[in-house]
């Protein structure tokens, strides 16, 4: 089969440049050994064709070279930070450039297309093709039984939300999700938007990827947020990284593990799935490794099975318990514990009842697996631990997360250089769109303070989450979805009951860039609000205005766009909220916001004066580097929890066996792949080509299953739910033999994520459970 990277969008009605049909489902799989090397020369090839073919050769180094730079933009795609100082002249990854690629692109979606195209036509496109045709360029309203979109003014679409919103029996029938690609400053003025109209109902990404590691850093150190720098990662002995693949999700990570293997540091890989990333680095920028090897990442590669990492940390704490036993005070930090901690004792007694056969039985390790990395963890004076959503989507993620605290806390790992919780972030802003105030249950602390500087009155009722939401617009409760960015439809769980749910709302809203599937699942009526991208110039009042974005690891720095807009008729997010507000709460409302919308300095003082961490906002970040946020637990050992102390959580044991028959699913991203973004059908890393309706199983399990590599199968979810056993289905899939942890399998979301059923979540965190799901495969003609 041909590879997609040869396909190209389809010529539209309107776009400046034509191009040959873009293929929508390969009809066969191409697969290969997966790769044991990341980065190197492919990855920058396919960096620069893709560059080439979305913006032309001056536009792709223009752009490249503004990436992450002190003077250009952020990267729109992950929130890896950049190291302090110097930047190297390519600060970017392969992903980052498709990324911008995308969004740079000399491509448009107009009115014109929007004629040509019927929402029924649309709906029949895949992903990747609906985010091949480039930019949308004028707002567009789709009417209440009407067929395709036309175009609308600015006013008009502001006065129809207006009307929209007037028409609720309460502000509470609206739900303002956000995007993790939106800045700072467009984050504050939303939720205060939606405070002033009288709702917490702000929903965003995060309640879908890190809210359990937010709820279990909360409990146990008093902050959501992580605890390590990059300089503390280049400079750790140990570090441990849990349910990643940062080969894909955070390719710019590999150069700061290269780093640190060469400061001597150990990596141990603890994953369901080989990753390439995590095996061998050829960096881009160092000529010795495109001409060689590359750099070994991984000393140790823990293969464990979905779901068996609480049981994986229990089982270390019971190993280095043992060891602490066996030569007191060698071990713990005893010292730490009594000063700082609270819970010792309970989770020391639990601890010391663990099963060590059931560990290896819930990870699928031996134990001296384990054994030799307890060894590691008593040899090192700085330990690190990293994760994403491999340990945030499960069920029982809350006490995982919370039990990798634990075990860092027993040897004094939090508060002191190159040691600490290292939640990687995906989405660009998601951590500063959280600390400028979306989210549906803010503090008391923040709503007096917005409260005071603005003089409005927020509201105290907790709002809804992603599941909330979803949940009230089933039932009926929500009139009005907004959405700032993002792709809602294709990011949230059970996609046919998500549907139906949005499609019971009389007014959908969507600020986006391009084109998605979220357009093409409407309310009633619809509406699509063209807005800048982090490369566009953003111009308000004859002043160029800049944004600003908070990394992974709590430093805010600046972000300006150089490119020009798509089409006059763009506007910037902020500028969107600023006029929408204006016209539904009236000019004489207590908020300036044309005043706000005028000039984002005055935005950013008033976070100065809200939020805490941000005095002289303004100032501080036009220094080079911006600044980093205050941590208690890691500048100073001062724990805000309850107790000002950190505290050691006891949570029942919790893993996933397999039932007969039965394989536990995980989703997952391909490489060419950015969240619900396709780039393409290839997964080069892992030697898939061609497709992404795949589900990658372990050979003895299709031995066992009856099933061969390559057959055509469905498969079909199981969830015992509150009125029984439910199933959900989905067709057309292949499967791969891959070298998956027996009883797991893998396989792509957006496309498996019927199979996440809205009510299987996490506990206390809410989170859709997208790596445990129990399914079973049917073979089809």
């Amino acid at each position: 089969m041909t590879s997609t990277e040869s396909d190209r969008s389809a010529s539209r009605a309107g776009s400046p440049e034509a191009s040959e049909t873009a293929v929508d489902e390969p009809t066969r799989t191409d697969t290969s050994h997966p790769k044991t090397y990341a980065a190197g020369v492919p990855a920058v090839a396919v960096s620069m064709k893709r560059g080439f073919t979305q913006m032309g050769p001056l536009r792709t180094a223009r752009t490249f070279l503004e990436l992450n730079q002190r003077h250009g933009f952020d990267c729109p795609g992950c929130a890896w930070p950049e190291k302090p100082g110097g930047r190297k002249p390519a600060e970017f990854c392969e992903n980052g450039a498709k990324a911008v690629a995308e969004e740079a692109t000399r491509r448009r979606v107009t009115p014109d297309f929007f004629a040509t195209h019927s929402v029924a036509e649309l709906r029949e496109r895949s992903e990747y093709w609906l985010s091949q045709q480039g930019r949308i360029t004028h707002p567009m309203l789709l009417r209440d039984g009407a067929t395709h979109y036309e175009p609308l003014d600015w006013a008009d679409a502001y006065r129809l939300i207006a009307d929209e919103l007037a028409a609720l029996d309460s502000p509470d029938e609206a739900v303002f999700y956000t995007s993790g690609r939106t800045s700072n400053e467009a984050a504050f003025v939303y939720q205060l938007f939606a405070r002033s109209l009288g709702t917490n109902n702000l929903p965003d990404c995060s309640n879908m990827c890190h809210e359990s590691s937010g709820h279990a850093l909360s409990t146990t150190i008093g902050i959501g947020k992580g605890s390590v720098s990059v300089l503390d990662v280049e400079n750790a002995d140990l570090i441990l990284i849990a349910g990643q693949n940062p080969g894909t999700n955070h390719p710019r990570m590999l150069s700061i593990l290269g780093d640190a293997k060469r400061n001597g540091a150990t990596i141990v890989a603890i994953n369901p799935l080989p990753e390439a990333g995590l095996l061998r680095f050829r960096d881009p920028q160092r000529p010795g490794d495109i001409l060689g090897a590359g750099t070994t990442l991984a000393d140790e590669f823990l293969q464990v099975r979905l779901g068996g990492d609480m049981a994986l940390f229990r089982g270390l704490a019971a190993l280095l318990l043992r060891a602490e036993n066996a030569n007191p005070g060698t071990v713990f930090d005893h010292e730490f514990l009594e000063t700082y901690c609270s819970g010792v004792d309970d989770y020391l007694a639990l601890v010391a009842d663990t099963d060590m056969d059931e560990i290896c039985e819930a990870t699928g390790l031996r134990l001296a697996e384990l054994e030799k990395l307890a060894q590691l963890w008593i040899s090192s004076d700085k330990t690190i631990v990293c994760w994403a959503m491999g340990l945030t989507q499960h069920r029982h993620a809350v006490a995982t997360i919370e039990e990798v605290t634990n075990t860092l806390l027993l040897s004094g790992m939090i508060g002191k250089p190159g040691a600490g919780v290292c939640p990687v972030r995906g989405h660009s802003n998601v951590q500063g769109d959280r600390t400028m105030g979306i989210w549906e249950q803010m503090p008391e602390s923040f709503l007096a303070a917005i409260d005071s500087e603005f003089g409005i009155t927020s509201p105290r009722e907790v709002g809804y989450d992603v599941v909330d939401a979803l949940r009230a617009m089933r039932d009926g409760k929500v009139g009005i979805f907004m959405s700032m960015g993002g792709n809602f439809v294709s990011a949230t769980p059970d996609t046919e009951v998500t549907k139906a749910a949005i499609a019971r709302c009389r007014l959908t809203v969507q600020v986006s860039t391009k084109l998605n599937a979220s357009h093409l699942a409407t309310g009633s009526t619809a509406l699509i609000l063209p807005t800048l991208g982090r490369t566009d110039r953003d111009i308000r009042d004859g002043k160029r205005q800049l944004v600003t974005v908070e990394d992974s690891m709590g430093s805010v720095h600046l972000s300006r766009g150089s490119l020009t807009p798509s089409s006059d008729c763009m506007r910037s997010e902020v500028g969107i909220i600023c006029e929408l507000a204006e016209t539904v709460l009236g000019s004489d409302h207590a908020v300036n916001w044309s005043g706000l919308a005028s000039d984002y300095d005055r935005i950013r003082d008033h976070v100065a004066a809200v939020v805490p961490g941000f005095e002289n906002f303004n100032d501080r970040v036009r220094q080079p580097d911006g600044f980093l946020l205050p941590h208690p637990p890691r500048d100073s050992r001062e724990f805000p929890t309850e107790s000002g102390r950190a505290v050691l959580t006891v949570n029942d044991l919790e893993w996933l066996p397999t039932p007969q028959g039965r394989l536990i699913l995980q989703t997952l991203r391909s490489h060419d792949q950015y969240n619900t973004t396709i780039y393409g059908h290839d997964d080069r890393y892992r030697g898939i080509k061609g497709n992404r309706r795949i589900i990658m199983v372990n050979p003895d399990d299709l031995t066992e299953l009856g099933l061969t590599d390559d057959q055509p199968v469905s498969i079909v979810s199981e969830f015992e739910g509150a009125g029984g056993l439910e199933e959900r289905r989905v067709d057309g899939f292949r499967v791969v033999s891959y070298p998956t942890p027996r009883g797991n399998a893998a396989a792509y979301y957006p496309e498996t994520n019927p199979l996440v059923p809205l009510d299987h979540v996490a506990t206390k965190s809410n989170t859709p459970v997208s790596k445990g799901i129990t399914v079973r495969l049917v073979a089809t003609p």
